[in-house]
């Protein structure tokens, strides 16, 4: 039982020998930063056919923390915004370490957009510590690119599915996470801050991020509880990087099903679905 609940929670043994020690929620944060864990592209490869990326926001530059384009589930037209982190070096530098800048979420908006004319369902993967903070990301607008993502992703007369498949932090993916039905991976984490930012916040001491992971609430299981997602997509034992087509597999038969739902609501159902689901949430007293 000790090896088993050993691999379930290891990362690798040169990255953190402690991780098995850790309190549960910790153990959750360390899986979804794995360093092997499947991003965004891999489960496009995985889930979809005929993808076609869009690049560029038509107003200042492309950004590679956001990858969008069209593409076809099981024969079905969708559009496709996931966050992407890089795996090596070169490529967490290309992809700003999966922390989008305004220009990534006026491209995310701009297909979802699309999505909404041509009559596509549009599917999120949420994949980041959090929104880019640097001074060029402020100067260019990042506040105001999360604040209307947020309000046109409430209104798009389409079906939206929300996949967080690792880090949901904060903002940075809550601007591609307003969607009628939102997913999240066993071992996935969606929290309003960072542990190590909580800690150094609250506990004035970033060192306590385990202690803070615990207080946040961040796991799966929690938000399920606190009814934030509807569905909790299973992993293989030890997470998503021992098996990422297993992985992947289960999302698609998730996404399978959350579609037919969906697709058979009127457009302003599906709208007045999403507002009253988002609505809901943190009203514990109705």
């Amino acid at each position: 039982m000790a090896s088993t609940i050993a691999k379930m929670f290891r990362v690798d043994s040169d990255v953190n020998p402690e991780i098995a020690e850790a309190h549960p929620a910790w153990r959750r944060v360390q899986l979804a930063r794995h360093p092997k864990r499947p991003h965004s592209l891999d489960y496009i490869e995985r889930l979809f056919s005929e993808f076609h990326e869009i690049h560029g926001d038509r107003g200042f530059a492309d950004d590679p923390a956001i990858v969008t384009g069209f593409a076809e589930f099981e024969g079905r037209p969708v559009m496709v915004v996931g966050e992407q982190k890089g795996r090596d070096t070169k490529q967490k530098l290309i992809r700003n370490f999966g922390m989008p800048k305004p220009e990534g979420y006026r491209k995310g908006l701009r297909a979802m957009q699309m999505a909404a004319k041509f009559g596509r369902p549009v599917i999120t993967f949420l994949d980041t510590p959090g929104a880019y903070p640097g001074i060029d990301a402020e100067e260019r607008g990042q506040a105001e690119a999360i604040a209307r993502n947020l309000r046109e992703m409430a209104r798009l007369p389409v079906p939206v599915i929300v996949v967080c498949i690792g880090e949901g932090g904060s903002g940075g993916a809550l601007a591609l996470g307003v969607g009628n039905i939102v997913l999240m991976l066993e071992n996935a984490v969606y929290s309003v801050i960072s542990p190590e930012s909580c800690a150094a916040i609250i506990y004035r001491d970033s060192g306590k991020a385990e202690q803070a992971a615990a207080a946040l609430r961040l796991t799966a299981q929690d938000l399920e509880g606190l009814k934030l997602i509807d569905d909790i997509v299973a992993e293989p034992e030890g997470g998503a990087h021992e098996n990422p087509d297993e992985t992947a597999s289960n999302l698609r038969e998730h996404l399978r099903s959350r579609l037919d739902q969906l697709t058979v609501m009127s457009q302003e159902q599906l709208v007045t679905h999403r507002y009253d689901k988002f609505r809901q949430m943190g009203n514990f007293f109705a």
